[in-house]
């Protein structure tokens, strides 16, 4: 089953770093078992959204960007259009990348202790450069297969130490509800989950592996195996947070040390490996995500290697360090890269569901009624909970 996992895998890498971590953490703290629901919503929305962008890869062998460009035909439309896509992702992307390069350095301090933690993003830094520049697709591919299945594992492990209670569990998983105060944390969740970037980058990936249509379930069952693995990531985690008594914990690794009188350093250092795991993926998949859409928003058709694909990620990954090498604290940069993926989300959903249903661009295997009608609620959850996102974000919710 792991030999046949592919692109998917780097998606579920990209949605599942620290935010996403603290998000759960927070939620499981707070809410218990009530919101399980919720996770379990975003990884329906998120597998529907990338199978709809593999499908599309697949079928034209093309980058998202290239088949909106190609589909809008008034000049300006389509200019306007690209723009805010590429502004918005690459802006976006160099926020989250400190929050990446953030996480993981909490999981060396965890793992490794404080003595040298200054140099710890500059470490992590050196590590993904050299991922990015110097590994082929197939050989990232195998990296992120390893690491991700490391995080499950660890991650699982941490919440099957809490032995937690099964019918409560269900109950959570089933029957939705929304506690009082719990809107901003379904709005969290959703956000960390279903992730904009990752739409272009699902696109672009399946055509460096997939060249027939005739791979198209291949293609869907890695992307069910990969979004599920994610999922049980981050149920994993509000699992976890559950068994914590105190409510002050503001971050996974308050969570780690709050579980560590009950459970010894085991919850720790668990805790540590896969929030390393969370943090070193998304912070190779953010800035490979950026370049891949630079790359179809400007027509480079440019391969891993090539100069200009290479200059978009390092600008991204610099930025990233940087924003930690000087003390610059990654929240409120988090913050604004919230507002974007609240804006950028339903729009890049509304071009996506109109390309797959383009008979000339998608034929036989544009979307069905079933697929278009669960779309089309996405659509609308996620114009709800992005206003709702901006507002909390700017103080007014």
């Amino acid at each position: 089953m792991f030999k046949k996992l592919g692109p998917g895998v780097l998606v579920a890498a990209a949605f599942i770093g620290p935010g996403t971590v603290t998000a759960c953490t927070l939620a499981g703290v707070d809410f218990g078992f009530s919101l399980l629901w919720a996770m379990v919503l975003s990884i329906f929305a998120t597998y529907v959204l990338q199978e709809m962008s593999a499908r599309l890869g697949i079928v034209t062998q093309k980058g998202l960007a290239d088949v909106i460009k190609q589909e809008l035909h008034t000049t300006w439309v389509r200019n306007s259009v690209i723009g805010l896509i590429l502004c918005a992702i690459i802006i976006g992307n160099a926020s989250y990348e400190a929050g990446n390069i953030g996480g993981a350095t909490l999981g060396m301090q965890a793992l490794f202790g404080m003595s040298y933690s200054n140099w710890y993003p500059y470490i992590l830094g050196g590590l993904a450069f050299i991922l990015l520049y110097f590994g082929s697709y197939k050989t990232l591919e195998k990296v992120f297969i390893f690491l991700v299945l490391i995080m499950s594992l660890s991650f699982l492990a941490t919440a099957l130490l809490t032995g937690p209670n099964i019918a409560q569990l269900l109950k959570g998983l089933f029957i939705p509800s929304i506690p009082e105060k719990g809107i901003l944390t379904i709005i969290a969740l959703v956000g960390t989950t279903v992730v904009p970037y990752n739409l272009f980058l699902h696109a672009a990936l399946v055509s460096e592996k997939w060249k027939l249509k005739s791979d198209l379930n291949l293609a869907k069952r890695d992307t069910l195996i990969s979004i599920f693995l994610g999922g049980l990531v981050s149920i994993s985690i509000m699992i976890s947070a559950t068994a914590i008594t105190t409510t002050e914990v503001n971050s996974v690794m308050d969570m780690a040390k709050a579980l560590e009188p009950l459970y010894g350093s085991a919850a720790l250092y668990f805790m540590g490996i896969g929030l390393f795991a969370a943090g070193i993926t998304s912070a190779i998949t953010a800035p490979l995500a950026a370049a891949y859409v630079a790359n179809s928003c400007f027509g480079w058709k440019a391969k891993l290697n090539d100069t200009r694909f290479r200059l978009v990620w390092m600008i991204i990954l610099i930025l990233g360090v940087f924003f930690l090498s000087f003390g610059i604290k990654p929240i409120q940069v988090i913050k604004f890269a919230q507002i974007t993926n609240g804006l950028l989300l339903p729009i890049i959903a509304v071009f996506l569901l109109w390309v797959v249903n383009r008979a000339g661009v998608m034929g036989s295997y544009k979307n069905n009624l079933v697929q278009n009608c669960i779309g089309i609620f996405i659509i609308i959850l996620s114009i709800i909970l992005g206003v709702k996102s901006i507002l909390s974000v700017i103080g007014l919710l």
